[in-house]
């Protein structure tokens, strides 16, 4: 099975898994290839080394969609008959962005948008950036524009806090804090509890910051605007939910990466998440087959040497002893799987940073068994 086949009728394309496998890498090369295919095609990040940008040529991505110009796609033997299309998030401007549309008015926005106790919970509090990217990829789902959104995601375990975002952050909105500092402010002092008033008292004597008048002005200016965040928290839960939503794992031949897919994949499937299958990169293949080190050294010698061709053969059977441990992984997480989709993608001999690397990882991703079989087949010989 190929990516095109497991995104067959899916709008929005989740890429998770452990950090440093590739993940922005695979999404990168997903995006370009259905692109390549006719769709009009988006890939988001919250990468914030910025490699998806250097990938595609880019010398920066902005908080919105930027299509990428065909000139730096075609010549390389590809021709892109959609469009491409990337944006980096940047989760304060996406927050921002997500105040002044749900707020009554510029001016409720603009006074919330002022409150330190905003400034801190849109870049700093615990789920808030993950909300955030989840509003920017439901906001272009729900605009229509892309038939299709490839969404990188950050390691698998905060990936998750990125699921689970939307119901965390509205639950802290209509919890007993909302409920408290919305009331009359000497319950809300009674809700902290006494032992806190010298301490804000000390605070604001110190850094001129009075906590407690910013929640309680914080909490009433949002006041039945937390009605709009359960609402499209609600929303964002059916779009992952959706038939049209696919979640395809990404993961190395490593164990602890591997190990980390059937964790996450696991949790995915107990969420009632749609699983789509997993994508292993930067597979050993076994080079050497029933061949011994030495027999690689005796073939050698005559042209480089006993000593070149014994170093030679030594790295022949380090990479042999790899690709014997990635087979092992591969076929321990086949099993596992249940004969859902894999993917692997071989280890190159240089890091994918550029068009060419992502066009590399977009024959492996596209082709078709028999075609990737041979692709495989080349690269060993």
């Amino acid at each position: 099975m190929s990516v095109p086949e497991l995104l067959e009728g899916k709008r929005v394309c989740v890429c998770g898994g452990s950090g440093g496998v590739g993940k922005t890498t695979t999404s990168a090369a997903i995006a370009l290839g259905m692109a390549a295919r006719g769709a009009k095609v988006a890939v988001v990040t919250i990468d914030p080394a910025k490699r998806l940008a250097n990938a595609l040529g880019l010398e920066q991505l902005q908080n919105e969609p930027r299509r990428v110009e065909p000139e730096r796609l075609s010549g390389r033997g590809l021709k892109i008959t959609g469009e491409l299309w990337a944006m980096m998030l940047d989760p304060k401007r996406t927050f921002d962005e997500l105040i002044e549309r749900i707020a009554p008015d510029p001016g409720r926005a603009e006074e919330i948008k002022a409150n330190r106790v905003y400034r801190e919970l849109s870049t700093a509090v615990s789920g808030s950036q993950e909300f955030t990217a989840i509003a920017k990829l439901y906001e272009l789902d729900r605009e229509g524009a892309f038939d299709l959104l490839v969404l990188d995601t950050p390691p698998s375990r905060n990936a998750l806090d990125f699921l689970d975002a939307p119901g965390r952050l509205t639950s802290f909105l209509e919890g007993r804090a909302l409920k408290a500092f919305t009331r009359p402010t000497g319950l809300g002092i009674r809700f902290l509890g006494a032992g806190a008033t010298p301490l804000l008292a000390a605070l604001r004597r110190v850094t001129g910051i009075d906590l407690l008048a910013d929640l309680s002005t914080f909490f009433g200016l949002l006041g039945g605007m937390t009605d709009d965040f359960s609402l499209r928290a609600e929303q964002v839960e059916k779009m992952l939910h959706a038939n049209t939503t696919a979640f395809l794992l990404v993961t190395s031949a490593q164990q602890e990466s591997i190990d980390e897919a059937l964790w996450f994949r696991h949790t995915l499937e107990q969420s009632g998440l749609p699983f789509a299958g997993v994508v292993v990169n930067r597979v050993h293949h076994d080079i050497l087959g029933d061949r011994e080190p030495e027999d690689v050294a005796s073939a050698l010698v005559r042209k480089l040497g006993r000593e070149l061709a014994d170093r030679v053969a030594e790295n022949f059977l380090d990479y042999h002893v790899l690709a014997r441990r990635d087979r092992r992984n591969i076929e321990r997480l086949a099993a596992e799987l249940g004969g859902r989709p894999l993917l692997l993608v071989p280890h190159f001999d240089d890091d994918v940073h550029d068009v060419e690397g992502l066009l590399r990882v977009k024959r492996y991703l596209f082709a078709s068994l028999p075609e990737r079989e041979r692709l495989i087949a080349d690269v060993i010989a």
